[in-house]
Order: C-alpha cells, then sequence, then structure tokens
C-alpha cells in the first residue's frame, strides 16, 4: 500500500496529497478547489472540534450562529476590512433560475436580481458586529463572549486539499469588552489556548508571536499567531487572534453606557482556527507509509486483529479480543476488535498503518496460550510483547508515551531547523539549503519586509512573544534593528 504514496524526498506536495486521499481523509470536488472531507478526516475535524469547544466554555464562551450572507453595504464600513478581503469573495446577484426556452437547459433570470448583492461570508466581523448593536447597550452586557462554528468562502485560485479551499470550516470568536486592557487579555488568553491545544493535543510544537503591520488580518490592529513548521521546512500559519480595537465598533455605531452612565465604544477582538490543521497534522507528523496521528486527537487510538488459519479456535480468539475490546473502553479508549473476513491480517495492518492508528494489538492462538498479546506502536514501527493481566492500563500509558515521543519528534526537528542569519548572503543559502524558520534583523519598514519576499518568497512569520531586544543590522537594507524576526517560506 505504501508504494501507492509518493515518497516526501521524492516530492513531497505529491506525497501530502496522495496521503489525504489514500487514508479517506478528503477528495477533490465537482467545485473547483473545493473539497469533500469523507468520514475519517471529519472524525479529525470533530475531535479538534470537541477538545476546542470544552476549552472556550472552559473560559466562558457561548455558541451561536449568525447567516452565511452578508449584505455588500456592509463591507464598505471599515475601509480595511474591504480592502483585504475584497479579491476573495463569493456574490449573490440573484435569487432564482427558470427554463431557458430558446438555448435549453436552466438560466439565471434576470428578473430575480436582488436589491443589493449579498457577500457569502469569507469572514463574519462585519454581519457580527451589525447585530452586536442591538445587543449591547450598558457596561452590563460586557463582555460579550461570543463563538461561531461554520463554513467560510475565500476565492482561490491555487488550491490543496485542506490547507487552501474555497470553502472551508472553522471556528470564529468574536468578543466585546469594556476596555482595550481586557479585549487584549482576551486575545493573548485565545493565543494561549491556541498554543495549548496545538501541543498537547497534536503534539505540534509552535512559536507564539505578533504578525507585522503588512500580514496582520485586515482591520485589527494587532494579529496574534501560532507558527508551526512542518517536515519540508516550510511555515504554517495554525491560528490567529485578533486585537479589533474599537476599528468595528466604530463602523457599526457599537456604544455602551459605561458606570458612571457616559458612553464609549465597545473594544473588540476576533480569533480562529479551521481545517487547516489536519492539513498540519498530517504534514508534521506522518511518514511514507501513511498517517501518523498522536493518540489524544487520533479518531481511533487501538484496533485489535485476530488472526487464525481457518476456523480453529476462531470463537476464542473472537471472545478473548471482545473482552479486551471492552477493558480498553472502560479506561477511555477508542478502539475496534476487527474480526472481520473480507480481508487478510496483513492488508488490515496495513490499512490500520496507512490511517495512522497509534496502536495495533494482534492476537494469535499461540498469543492465547502464553496469555500475551503482540502490541506494535505506529510512530516508531516498534513491536512488544504484553501480558494480557492489566492490558488497559499498559495501553494506556504506551499511548501516553506515543503522544509525547511524536511531540519530542516535532520539537527535536523545529529546533534544528531555526536558525540564525547575520547577511543577506547568509539568509538566502539557509533558506535554500537548511529551509525553515530563519532568525533575522528587519529594518521595520513594509519595503524592507516586501522586497525580501518578491526575491526569495519568504515571509516574515511572527515577531516573537518575549523577543530580547538586540541591537543590529537589517539584512537587507543595513539599517539599524533592535531586534530579530522570525522569516521563512510558508504555506
Amino acid at each position: 500500500m505504501s508504494k501507492e504514496i509518493t515518497s516526501r524526498q521524492e516530492d513531497y506536495s505529491q506525497w501530502y496529497i496522495d496521503l489525504v486521499k489514500k487514508s479517506s481523509l478528503a477528495d477533490n470536488s465537482a467545485v473547483k478547489g473545493c473539497m469533500v472531507i469523507k468520514p475519517y478526516g471529519f472524525s479529525l475535524w470533530e475531535k479538534m472540534q470537541a477538545q476546542l469547544d470544552k476549552m472556550f466554555k472552559d473560559t466562558g464562551h457561548q455558541n451561536a450562529y449568525f447567516p452565511l450572507f452578508i449584505p455588500k453595504s456592509f463591507f464598505s464600513k471599515e475601509a480595511s476590512h474591504v480592502e483585504g478581503f475584497a479579491k476573495e469573495c463569493a456574490v449573490v446577484t440573484h435569487y432564482r433560475l427558470k427554463n431557458d426556452e430558446v438555448n435549453g437547459g436552466i438560466m439565471v433570470d434576470p428578473e430575480a436580481k436582488l436589491e443589493e448583492e449579498l457577500i457569502v461570508r469569507p469572514t463574519s466581523e462585519t454581519i457580527i458586529w451589525n447585530t452586536y448593536k442591538t445587543w449591547i447597550q450598558s457596561y452590563r452586557d460586557l463582555p460579550l463572549l461570543i463563538n461561531q462554528w461554520a463554513n467560510v468562502v475565500r476565492w482561490e485560485m491555487r488550491t490543496r486539499l485542506f490547507l487552501r479551499t474555497s470553502e472551508f470550516l472553522w471556528q470564529e470568536g468574536h468578543t466585546a469588552h469594556a476596555t482595550s486592557e481586557e479585549a487584549i487579555a482576551e486575545t493573548v488568553q485565545m493565543l494561549n489556548i491556541y498554543a495549548e491545544f496545538a501541543e498537547n493535543y497534536l503534539a505540534l510544537p509552535v512559536i507564539k508571536g505578533v504578525k507585522t503591520a503588512n500580514e496582520r488580518f485586515a482591520g485589527a490592529i494587532d494579529t496574534y499567531c501560532i507558527e508551526a513548521l512542518m517536515q519540508d521546512g516550510k511555515a504554517l500559519q495554525a491560528g490567529t487572534s485578533h486585537f479589533l480595537g474599537q476599528n468595528f465598533a466604530k463602523a457599526f455605531d457599537v456604544k455602551f453606557s459605561d458606570k458612571d452612565n457616559k458612553l464609549d465604544y465597545v473594544w473588540a477582538t476576533s480569533w480562529g482556527v479551521s481545517t487547516r490543521l489536519v492539513g498540519a497534522l498530517v504534514m508534521a507528523h506522518s511518514d511514507d507509509d501513511g498517517l501518523v496521528l498522536p493518540p489524544k486527537i487520533a479518531p481511533l487510538q487501538v484496533v485489535i486483529v485476530p488472526i487464525y488459519k481457518g476456523a480453529e479456535k476462531k470463537d476464542l480468539l473472537d471472545a478473548k479480543g471482545k473482552e479486551f475490546a471492552q477493558q480498553l473502553k472502560a479506561s477511555g479508549i477508542s478502539v475496534k476488535f476487527d474480526d472481520s473476513e473480507n480481508a487478510r491480517p496483513g492488508w488490515k495492518f496495513a490499512e490500520y498503518e496507512m490511517k495512522g492508528v497509534p496502536v495495533r494489538i494482534a492476537l494469535g492462538l499461540r498469543d492465547l496460550e502464553n496469555n500475551t498479546v503482540e502490541v506494535a506502536r505506529r510512530d516508531t514501527r516498534e513491536k512488544m510483547v504484553f501480558g494480557m493481566e492489566g492490558l488497559a492500563e499498559k495501553i494506556s500509558k504506551l499511548l501516553d508515551d506515543i503522544q509525547q515521543s511524536i511531540y519530542d519528534k516535532a520539537l527535536a526537528f523545529r529546533d534544528a531547523h531555526i536558525s540564525k542569519a547575520d547577511s543577506w548572503a547568509e539568509f538566502e543559502r539557509l533558506l535554500d539549503e537548511k529551509t525553515g524558520f530563519i532568525s533575522a534583523h528587519w529594518d521595520g519598514t513594509t519595503e524592507t519586509e516586501e522586497q525580501i519576499k518578491e526575491k526569495t518568497k519568504a515571509t516574515i512569520r511572527c515577531i516573537p512573544l518575549n523577543n530580547e531586544q538586540e541591537a543590529g543590522k537589517c539584512i537587507f537594507s543595513g539599517k539599524p534593528s533592535t531586534q530579530r524576526v522570525l522569516f521563512a517560506r510558508a504555506y
């Protein structure tokens, strides 16, 4: 089965596409630029969604839902916001079809033109802040902590399954606060939640930072981000949290009466992660034989495969396998006992390896005699023999070890691919030969940032939080600089 996947060294991009399809995560759709998320891929997203939703609610947020369609006039109210999304918007102009009596088939009814065009949401700030105007009157209504699980559309020319599609799934938080300090604290809190989720559940080490003015979200005062590194040395933005200031409150006239009965505009944040995290999970951990999934996020953590010839003692194997499955389930482990007869054990092993199931247990007649089971871990391919007694406890510990091992491997790779560059020649050499993050001085100007991007395709991924001040010279312009920033080529 692994022969069906292009190797990472041969063609990393094709390896990723092959793996997403062969492991049944997603497929291309009849709509160009859009994807079909298959059940296994959607179960990964559901696991992510469930954990994030709990983390949001534990910090006081509530879920709501807002319309898919946004009146075009809403976008004109916040200038930088419309400028940032104008080229990606899908626009609804008519609301009815009719039979084409001349050419056959159907056509758009020209008499069914909308009075005002509707934008298919690329993000929901405008429709939400128009709503918040009716929800917020007093300081007693604040803070307003709302999250939405939804789909959005951003028209893309070059797409890649999960990483960049014209329609994708995500969550978007939108909060309103009485002071800038509260809003900034919320922005940082959500950044930390994203980082905790990425590292503790996806086993994905991330760097927390702030975007440059050129890279920040359209309409934001500051954009905070988590940046991860993929196995090909390219960076991937895994989540963002935005301090919006009072920009949207002013655009939609959202004011509140404070404790002194004075009117002021509220302070805002927004934050989000998307199905792009599924792509990050694949690219950060998987190998040439299939997915490698951290146990905490794997839809299926353990599979038990009985091995028998003919019908000899099949009933005994099935009974013991089901008994083990029940023990594991009682310990909170997701497990499948695969006693299907339509495939040989070897085929099953390859299939579950492809799908990244963290632990495989093989159970044969000799195992029954010896009171043992053969256990294989997906991440290292190591095989071991466990005694049947206390199996659930042993497997639970093994899953914890695998989770940590996958994180440690990704962290070691990430740290080995953070380099310092103090000259332009060194910067270019590291980008091409070593790849990864490059820590270098930048003069702080958008002009220099754009020129570096044009010449190398590398962008400033972030200014790391708690960045140390360091006098130096910009690698490109030679002008004075007070700190290093992280550059990388990115998805």
